[in-house]
């Protein structure tokens, strides 16, 4: 016996009833709008939000209100620190070793592009 015919495929445009539009703006826009992807992510944005309500936070301050390991922390808080939104500095008191982080002033406004942004879309989505 032969093999079964395969049924040709065809390729599907999508339709839309308008044009993509830009949440901010109103205007035509790329379909893929830019979200600041560093911040987005849970972890860090939890960093993000909680040093921009507070002058400065430590390592176990952070831990604790992210509730989150030590590795896990470190990771994200590195790549928030390599991308020079936030600040560490490491010190003693007395004999034990303290990390402190702080959120720079790039760090604040990209906080703040990507709330812009997250409201824009909540507004859009509610319309």
């Amino acid at each position: 016996m032969g093999k079964p015919a395969l049924k040709p495929t065809t390729s599907r445009k999508a339709t839309t009833s308008g044009k993509l539009r830009d949440v901010q703006t109103g205007k035509a826009k790329n379909p893929a709008p830019s979200l600041e992807r560093l911040i987005h992510e849970r972890l860090r944005l939890g960093i993000v939000s909680a040093l921009a309500a507070n002058e400065s936070l430590t390592f176990n301050d952070l831990k604790g209100l992210l509730h989150t390991t030590d590795g896990n922390l470190s990771v994200h808080a590195r790549k928030l620190e390599e991308a020079g939104y936030i600040a560490c500095t490491k010190f003693f008191e007395g004999r034990q070793p303290k990390t402190e982080y702080k959120l720079t002033a790039a760090g604040r406004r990209a906080l703040e592009s990507y709330i812009g942004h997250m409201e824009a879309l909540i507004q859009q989505t509610r319309r």
